[in-house]
């Protein structure tokens, strides 16, 4: 190769077509992948392959794409989404997914990573789709499918740090910085000499996943944690380009970020000072009910026990907006202004991968079908954008754990006891702690799809079905003012009621049957699960019960 400015080096290879196998040697070095690899056939540490995304033939021409604010979303994880875990077996369930009313797919990262079996969080070549899961044509086929029947794609990236098992950024470049950083080492050279080549490579490959493949928004992980003290925040940058890129396209593109600032900020435009985001996740709010339906009490949910605090998540987003977080041990946040920012800039959730996998055993949330229905009945009818994560609709009882597939021992073991000194110190026995590195591990994970069919799991997904139908054909449940939602509740915690509008989202939390008093005499029950009925005194519900009603 020939030296050029800037530090590139260039070689020509006219040949070097679609199929095309190679690799970089540095400085007389072995053989490395390219940074920018769009296809890994044998793994992170093998060739990389020329993939020319043109080839394609897109059948999606009548896409006009899809503003995600205020879409469904359904996070699901390639590999253990289906017995199969590839993307076409994926998309043998679409159809059941537009059935369930949902709008936009939320796949978990794809970018190749080590192993067969993982979360995709320790990914290597961020250009390059994981070739268990079919490559990146297969990405491609599976885009088009979904917006085929209706459905819009959200992918997942992670800029904020690579994997530890193919990592050879560093020998390319300055891609990482003494000068910050992260919980997983120096971080990503966002404000460091070389950042201009390295911002550059962040920002081309979100923009290639929206060009190349179709995709409509992209996740973007953990952005607390790019430490950028330039002019102008990478988010801020990206955000500008993406919205270049959307107009050029005649689609909308969205960039929705998971942070933990609880900062408006990152919602507002980049002309008000903002970082430009589309949405953002709303872990608060997640706390709230969560801690509201189990009554955990420990970690972080500690600060979520108090009355009032599922009701403040609920009209005013995140409960620290400027208060003391005993969890961070500091004043955290920032208040969400209700009249500059709508419910639909941010996430609601009764669970995702994060709030499940990073469980010590990665067990869904321990509730009767009951609870299940309320968390979904407060998500799904909530001002925000709802999302559900895989299986949650039927209530699945597989859990969701946490798994690698290492080839390096050292690495192997180090995750494995990594993971079970952390639990260890929440009183966990170590040997309690599944191991990441079994592949039982992953096998548990896989969702079931025979339990769809079997009771209580079917009831449970037919209320899914029939709440998400009412707000696809209800002006009130999408209304996504903040002012638009008004919550009262008993100081004991045994009920609530929601009021969205002419609707009454009535709530028994206790497990006996109950009277709940309605500000106004209900006219009709719209649907409910469990019994429940309409007295003088409101409506009677089952234990664990949830209706709505017209007033």
């Amino acid at each position: 190769m020939q030296r050029g400015d800037g530090g590139w080096w260039r070689l020509e290879v006219a040949e070097a077509g679609h199929g095309t196998e190679y690799g970089f040697s540095v400085d007389g070095g072995e053989a490395m992948p390219d940074p920018r690899s769009g296809w890994q056939p044998v793994g992170v540490h093998g060739v990389s392959r020329v993939f020319d995304a043109s080839r394609f033939g897109w059948s999606d021409g009548g896409w006009g794409g899809r503003d995600v604010r205020g879409a469904v979303f359904y996070e699901l994880h390639v590999g253990t989404f289906t017995a199969e875990g590839t993307l076409e077996a994926a998309a043998g369930h679409l159809d059941y997914l537009v059935a369930l009313g949902v709008q936009v797919v939320s796949l978990m990262p794809v970018a190749a990573f080590p192993g067969r079996h993982g979360w995709g969080y320790d990914g290597v070549d961020l250009y390059a789709v994981h070739e268990p899961y079919g490559g990146p044509e297969a990405l491609q086929r599976f885009v088009d499918q979904c917006h085929g029947v209706g459905l819009a794609v959200c992918l997942d990236v992670v800029y904020n740090h690579l994997g530890p098992s193919g990592n050879y950024l560093d020998a390319f470049g300055p891609y990482f910085t003494g000068k910050h950083t992260t919980p997983w080492g120096p971080a990503v050279n966002l404000d460091d000499e070389g950042s201009v080549e390295v911002r550059r490579f962040i920002c081309d490959n979100a923009l290639r996943w929206f060009r190349d493949f179709h995709v409509d928004a992209l996740r973007l992980d953990a952005v607390h944690a790019l430490v950028d003290d330039s002019p102008q925040h990478l988010l801020a940058q990206l955000s500008v380009e993406t919205a270049a890129l959307s107009a050029e396209l005649g689609r909308p593109l969205g960039l929705v970020a998971e942070s933990d600032l609880n900062d408006p900020r990152m919602v507002e435009p980049v002309a008000e000072g903002g970082l430009g985001m589309t949405a953002q996740w709303s872990d608060d709010f997640h706390h709230a009910l969560h801690t509201l339906l189990t009554g955990e009490r420990a970690g972080y949910y500690e600060d979520f026990a108090q009355p009032g605090v599922f009701a403040k998540t609920l009209t005013q987003v995140f409960l620290h907006d400027g208060s003391y977080s005993t969890f961070r041990g500091k004043e955290w946040g920032r208040p969400v202004d209700p009249v500059r920012h709508r419910g639909s800039e941010f996430l609601a959730y009764t669970s995702n991968h994060d709030q499940v996998g990073n469980r010590a055993l990665g067990d869904r949330p321990a509730l009767t079908p009951g609870q299940l229905a309320i968390g979904a009945a407060l998500v799904i009818t909530s001002p925000y954008t709802p999302m559900l994560f895989m299986g949650e609709e039927w209530g699945a009882s597989t859990p969701w754990r946490y798994f690698t597939d290492h080839e390096e021992p050292e690495l192997a073991e180090a995750v494995r006891t990594g993971r079970r000194r952390e639990f260890a110190a929440y009183g966990w026995d170590a040997g309690e702690i599944p191991d990441p590195q079994d592949p039982e591990t992953w096998r548990s994970s896989v969702l079931d799809w025979a339990e769809v069919d079997r009771s209580p799991h079917r009831e449970l997904l037919s209320w899914y079905r029939d709440l998400l139908a009412l707000r696809a054909r209800t002006d009130e449940l999408r209304d996504d003012r903040l002012g638009s939602v008004d919550l009262t509740y008993d100081v004991d915690g045994s009920w609530l009621v929601v009021a969205r509008g002419a609707l009454r989202i009535v709530v028994n939390l206790s497990d006996a049957t109950d009277v709940v008093p309605l500000d106004q005499a209900p006219q009709d029950r719209v649907i409910a699960y469990g019994d429940a009925e309409i007295v003088a005194e409101g409506a009677r519900l089952a234990g664990h019960g949830v209706a709505i009603y017209a007033v």
